[in-house]
């Protein structure tokens, strides 16, 4: 198997406890998505929380609109409890958290977080009273704050003064760098007006969200050379499929590798009736092919060609993709370690056994016109060679003995002896 030397040099953040998980600091970058369920709905909120938490989401954040929705927080994290699921639950709050924050106690105590978007918190001479009021919850209760920034819901106020101060200038900037640093100013002073109040730095998280790749990119490359906060890196709308994945992958891939953010969310917006959970799926794997993590083992397959006419290689890698990740859940008890282990499945001689020697466990194929055999490397030796019409079967065997072989418990004590 390969391995590379290349690092990257993380941008110094201060750590930020949310539950059992750390944001920032040395701690590695945290996976995080939201439901989209009425959280009136206790048990249904509970249940996608449950999924997204069993796909690898590491912290959920769920909408707490109105009276009703606050209401039903604590009973979502009684539900989730009785599960055994403990991710911690983030509350988003808009325009009225203030309120559901003084009126339902039980609701502040019950999330893990508070996601604030100041631009929202209130309007005119109410808002630095507002604000006020969400810190001191946090700070009543022990909770960390995310001040989220959203160039959706930008402080009219703010914009326009820096829009007229501006315009004042000799050489006035364009427009969408005024834009930025309203973002950015909007999130730094928050958080400077935060600690004012007596919230420490170190329940401080910052995000300052927008739709562009480009805007993203310039934002926090700005932001994190501004402050030591944590940060949490995303589009605000990703989109829809591929774009969305591109997207998110393009603006979050290039600031991870910048060394710039400390919890990600891919904002993808699900095909109907699709799985809220892709979402997770595609923040763990840009963070696992960039090598930053591992959250369930990857599987390495050529494109085809000319050489594959058929589509076995096609089908044995879906399917052994789609195996191992549906054994995570046991997988990730059972056999610590198991999430770094790597599959080759290849379709023809050109690259096949070269490929399959790099994996932890490689097959490769019979592409057109070859001998109908299928040579397997583990551990980058030729270990057997499979026929017939049972490959995959026998294949997903193999796969099952390795784990079991490395990573399971008589191969931890066998390395102790």
């Amino acid at each position: 198997m390969m391995s590379t030397n290349f690092t990257i040099s993380r941008r110094r953040s201060v750590a930020v406890a949310v539950g059992p998980i750390i944001i920032g600091g040395d701690a590695p970058v945290v996976v995080q998505s939201m439901t989209n369920t009425d959280t009136a709905d206790a048990v249904a909120t509970a249940q996608q929380a449950q999924r997204l938490a069993a796909a690898g989401s590491e912290l959920v954040r769920i909408t707490v609109n109105t009276e009703a929705a606050a209401a039903a927080v604590p009973r979502i994290r009684e539900l989730l409890d009785a599960t055994g699921c403990r991710v911690p639950l983030i509350g988003d709050f808009h325009y009225n958290g203030h309120k559901l924050l003084t009126d339902f106690p039980d609701c502040a105590r019950a999330l893990a977080k508070y996601r604030i978007n100041p631009g929202n918190v209130g309007f005119g001479r109410k808002k630095d009273t507002q604000f006020a009021t969400m810190i001191q919850a946090a700070i009543e209760y022990g909770k960390p704050v995310r001040i989220g920034v959203n160039w959706g819901s930008l402080d009219a106020d703010m914009v326009t003064g820096l829009m007229d101060e501006n315009a004042r200038l000799p050489q006035p900037r364009d427009a969408a760098e005024v834009t930025r640093e309203a973002l950015i100013s909007s999130a730094l002073a928050s958080a400077a007006r935060a600690e004012d109040i007596g919230l420490p730095r170190d329940r401080i998280v910052l995000s300052c969200k927008v739709s562009s790749v480009q805007e993203l990119i310039a934002v926090y490359r700005e932001l994190g050379a501004r402050c030591d906060y944590a940060l949490h890196l995303g589009l605000t709308e990703a989109g829809m499929g591929s774009k969305g994945i591109v997207a998110s992958t393009a603006g979050i891939g290039y600031l991870l590798l910048s060394g710039i953010g400390d919890t990600i969310r891919v904002s993808l917006t699900p095909e109907p009736g699709g799985d809220r959970a892709r979402e997770v799926v595609v923040a763990q794997e840009i963070l696992q092919t960039m090598g930053l993590r591992s959250f369930t083992p990857m599987v390495t397959a050529c494109p085809g060609c000319g050489r594959t006419t058929s589509t076995v290689f096609q089908e044995l890698a879906d399917n052994i993709q789609g195996y191992v990740r549906t054994q995570m859940p046991i997988w990730r008890d059972r056999y610590p370690g198991v999430e770094s282990m790597t599959l080759a499945v290849m379709g023809c001689v050109v690259n096949g056994p070269g490929e399959s020697k790099h994996a932890d466990i490689g097959i490769s194929l019979p592409g057109t016109g070859e001998a109908p055999v299928a040579p397997v490397f583990i551990d980058g030796r030729k270990a057997m060679t499979l026929r017939g019409e049972r490959i995959a079967e026998e294949f997903q065997g193999i796969v099952d003995e390795y784990v079991e072989r490395r990573y399971g418990r008589d191969a931890d004590r066998a390395a102790r002896a």
